[in-house]
């Protein structure tokens, strides 16, 4: 299934890593478009990168436990895998509760270090709403992903983590813009 050697190792994950750096560029870009707003609104600004960073942990931890049940033979990939169900399950239930607890977080940090515009509720609406959509997002990208590299007969350690955790980066950015668009 897998090379353990350093060769197959680079071989599996050098053309992924290149392909991620272009899409991370291709995320900078659009958060560049979205400064103004995050200017205007500096709550906003102080989720960004709690906000990523808790999709790419959430992926990565599915991740991790995907690859693991991967290399034990525990996991099957049919709708009915009580492995895959309880992962996922286990994602979107840490994004229900930290999330909203990211939102007031940085609204409490903009508050210390300076003016809130938005109210405390909106923030958390935003945060909250972001984490449901990241979670349910880095779910299917991290099955996705796993099964790709299973059937391709790469390790799913080497390829899904960087794999996940870029478009969970990318997804972060988008999903932020796109909520903060409708509610704000």
């Amino acid at each position: 299934m897998t090379r353990w050697t350093v060769r197959g190792i680079i071989a599996d994950t050098l053309p992924v890593l290149v392909v991620l750096t272009i899409v991370e560029l291709g995320s900078g870009l659009v958060l560049d478009t979205f400064q103004e707003t995050l200017l205007q609104y500096p709550s906003l600004l102080v989720l960004v990168p709690i906000t990523i960073g808790m999709a790419g942990n959430l992926g990565s931890i599915m991740a991790s436990r995907l690859s693991t049940a991967t290399h034990l033979g525990l996991l099957s990939f049919e709708p009915t895998d009580e492995t895959l169900l309880a992962n996922a399950l286990a994602t979107v239930g840490l994004a229900a509760t930290l999330f909203p607890v990211v939102g007031a977080g940085a609204w409490g940090v903009q508050s210390l270090v300076g003016q809130t515009v938005l109210p405390v509720a909106t923030v958390v609406v935003i945060a909250t709403l972001c984490g449901g959509i990241l979670a349910l997002l880095a779910v299917v990208v991290t099955i996705t992903t796993t099964y790709v590299a299973f059937r391709a007969g790469a390790d799913p350690d080497d390829v899904v983590l960087p794999v996940v955790t870029n478009s969970c980066d990318v997804l972060g950015v988008l999903v932020l813009f796109g909520v903060v668009r409708l509610l704000v």
